[in-house]
């Protein structure tokens, strides 16, 4: 894996991403196959898109088969973080208990979620109820 920076990514190359994340490793065919539809986009568009994620260490190309094969250079967790983190610096003054209230006043959150961050809560204070 090369070394974690700053990434990046835009709208496209996150679906490009997210495409990576849930099936794991793929050719451009592949990748394309499962891209949602919604802009449609063309392979070579598809292609290009990855040859730019490549350049910015988004993607690793696999050059050893006939078709190249790509995979996701970080995890979706990371990204998820280092985005957030930008987002919150930009946004939310650096403040984790603003950008929280906003999300959650902007989508209430599932029971699931809920419980979810009432769990992290309770093991950032400590295991404290």
């Amino acid at each position: 894996m090369t070394k974690k920076k700053n990434i990046n990514p835009t709208d496209a190359e996150l679906d490009i991403l997210r495409v990576l994340w849930s099936h794991g490793p793929g050719t451009v065919k592949e990748i394309h196959e499962q891209l949602p539809g919604k802009p449609p986009r063309g392979y070579t568009t598809v292609l290009k898109l990855l040859q730019i994620m490549s350049e910015k260490d988004l993607v690793a190309r696999d050059e050893r088969r006939r078709a190249h094969v790509y995979r996701a250079c970080y995890s979706i967790e990371y990204t998820q973080r280092k985005l957030l983190s930008r987002l919150m610096d930009k946004a939310f003054d650096s403040s984790a208990g603003k950008l929280v209230v906003q999300a959650l006043s902007a989508k209430p959150a599932s029971r699931e979620e809920l419980q979810e961050i009432r769990r992290l809560l309770d093991k950032l204070e400590g295991g404290k109820k």
